[in-house]
């Protein structure tokens, strides 16, 4: 029998053409397959459009598909070609609330000026070269949420992923007009000047719950057997920084499976990251949901064979089974050299994808707990 596993790839645009045709996608899904991959993670929302042909966007922008794909619906391939070889699709908006990347942003706000993010002082909101839209506004989370609904509801796919953006804001952003109404009428009072005022962070935070956690009834809803992922930054540099409160969304049971992006690029603090979180974020109730992300290729960086292995084996031996690489062109470098070591290594034995009842299961690693820490988990995850 089969043992169950998270192994996931992401699929992107940047630097890759995996997605520009349909023949390069049969051969990469038949090719994941084969390396022991169960799962795929395809960019579908980047750079102000989308991977498949969307009527909400055609409907708000005028602009239906990415433009490099007229006359195509790549998801629609990925999504038979991957199912034809036995690969979940999991399809990920990449740039969730940001508009656009040194664009000063681009075509979305040009046309929606009214969901520019702004600033402390009134400027539009950018954050490490990423400019934003205003994800605290109501017409915005409705447009997005639209835009996640449409896939979820046309397409054959088995969930849908956020990221560090999606749903996610800087903790700079939210000193538009509309959102510093929103904070005088409950408090009495302008929001503090500094944007990581406790008071200040938790509010704009658990709006951005309240969105997710719509949002994710809504999708099941349509289909409970949905995956809702996030990869979210590393709590709680999450938190201060785009606030993302993964402790929270945990505590409300509104993700399914969470990938932390720990792309570090030594296994020493790879390591330290997996323990903390292990031991201090996650329980035997959440841990089946953790998946790390773990950063594959990135520019000139590609990760050894020695720190590949060893980030898989500290995750198992952790009672973490899975993980999530960034991203599918460093399988291909040197002859396939990763993919083989996978092939060859780890995923020597097929493994099945788990279920969302098997998500929702206590992990069997931690079973053998004192009643102490039995006690502590079930006040944590009642």
């Amino acid at each position: 029998m089969a043992n169950t596993e998270i192994r996931g790839i992401w699929l992107t645009t940047t630097d890759s053409n995996v997605l520009s045709s349909q023949t390069r996608i049969s051969e990469a899904m038949e090719f994941l397959a084969e390396t022991g991959f169960n799962v795929i993670f395809p960019v579908v929302w980047n750079n102000a459009t989308t991977q498949f042909p969307s009527q909400v966007m055609r409907r708000t922008f005028g602009v239906e598909i990415n433009q490099q794909c007229i006359d195509r619906d790549p998801l629609v391939e990925v999504v038979e070609a991957a199912h034809k070889v036995g690969l979940k699709v999991i399809p990920w908006f990449e740039y969730g609330f940001a508009s656009s990347y040194n664009l000063n942003g681009g075509i979305l706000l040009a046309k929606k000026p009214e969901w520019t993010a702004r600033d402390i002082q009134g400027n539009l909101l950018k954050k490490n070269g990423f400019e934003w839209m205003n994800a605290l506004d109501l017409e915005v989370q409705e447009f997005m949420s639209n835009l996640i609904l449409e896939v979820v509801q046309n397409y054959d796919v088995d969930g849908i992923q956020g990221d560090d953006r999606l749903p996610a804001f800087p903790c700079e952003g939210g000193y538009d007009k509309g959102t510093i109404e929103r904070y005088h009428q409950q408090f009495g009072t302008n929001p503090p000047a500094n944007n990581k005022d406790k008071q200040w962070l938790q509010w704009r935070a658990d709006i951005l719950t309240q969105f997710w956690a719509k949002l994710y009834h809504q999708i099941k809803e349509i289909n409970p057997n949905l995956i809702v992922s996030i990869s979210p930054n590393i709590h709680d540099w999450a938190y201060k920084e785009y606030l993302q409160d993964t402790p929270n969304w945990l505590k409300q049971g509104i993700v399914d499976i969470i990938n932390p992006q720990i792309y570090r690029r030594d296994f020493n603090s790879y390591k330290q990251i997996i323990d903390k979180l292990v031991t201090e974020q996650f329980t035997s109730v959440t841990l089946p949901k953790l998946a790390p992300g773990i950063l594959m290729k990135l520019g000139s960086y590609t990760i050894s064979t020695d720190y590949l292995i060893q980030a898989i084996e500290c995750d198992r031996n952790r009672g973490i089974n899975g993980e999530v690489f960034f991203f599918y062109e460093g399988l291909r470098e040197n002859n396939n050299q990763l993919a083989k070591v996978l092939r060859n290594h780890i995923y020597t034995k097929s493994a099945k994808f788990p279920t969302i009842s098997e998500l929702n299961q206590p992990s069997i690693q931690n079973q053998n707990l004192s009643p102490w820490q039995k006690l502590q988990n079930f006040f944590q995850n009642p």
